[in-house]
């Protein structure tokens, strides 16, 4: 059994729009029933849906197309390639709203409270602020630190609570590798 393609309405909007391809041909390429195909045609299916490139998505190639096109019994074979999907939630800054942007500061207090183990870098990378602004919270010499309230960053929708429980994680394996290499230290030292 043969894939459908990414999209298949927008797909098969764009091909009645861009192609000279039988109805039957887009349906049976969109798996989608020919009268469908022909609604769209007519604009009475998938009205306000923007059509979607097959060939720019690497689904179908414009010769693909072309043969198509010039034999009306000729199905269209979808380029069937694996298409890797790299996970880049690591790599995508998250926007916050302007009105939640003032959050910042009172989430990092709600940080410095809560958990004593993150260091001011995971903090500042967490919320979203400064190394510096974090310090400046710690030594209460933030500029505007008598209006502060600390806030839990998970409830505002700051980070989520994952990123949270990853942060503390660190921060206590962190700790650990101090406390042992310390020890270690002190032992060489007796000796």
């Amino acid at each position: 059994m043969s894939k459908a393609p990414l999209m298949p309405m927008a797909t098969a909007v764009w091909l009645v729009e861009n192609t000279s391809l039988t109805f039957k041909q887009i349906a049976d390429f969109c798996k989608m029933h020919e009268v469908e195909v022909q609604g769209i045609a007519d604009g009475e299916v998938a009205k306000g849906i923007v059509g979607y490139n097959p060939i720019i998505s690497g689904q179908l190639t414009e010769e693909e197309i072309k043969l198509s096109s010039n034999d009306e019994n000729r199905s269209l074979n979808i380029i069937d390639e694996e298409v890797e999907v790299k996970n880049t939630d690591n790599k995508v800054k998250k926007y916050i709203p302007l009105s939640k942007r003032q959050d910042k500061p009172d989430s990092a207090l709600w940080l410095l409270k809560n958990h004593t183990t993150l260091k001011d870098s995971q903090i500042a990378k967490l919320v979203g602020v400064t190394k510096n602004s974090v310090s400046s919270i710690r030594n209460k010499s933030y500029w505007n630190y008598n209006s502060l309230n600390a806030k839990d960053p998970v409830a505002m929708g700051l980070i989520t609570q994952k990123d949270l429980l990853k942060a503390i994680e660190k921060a206590e394996r962190r700790i650990i590798r101090e406390k042992k290499d310390k020890e270690k230290s002190s032992n060489l030292n007796k000796n």
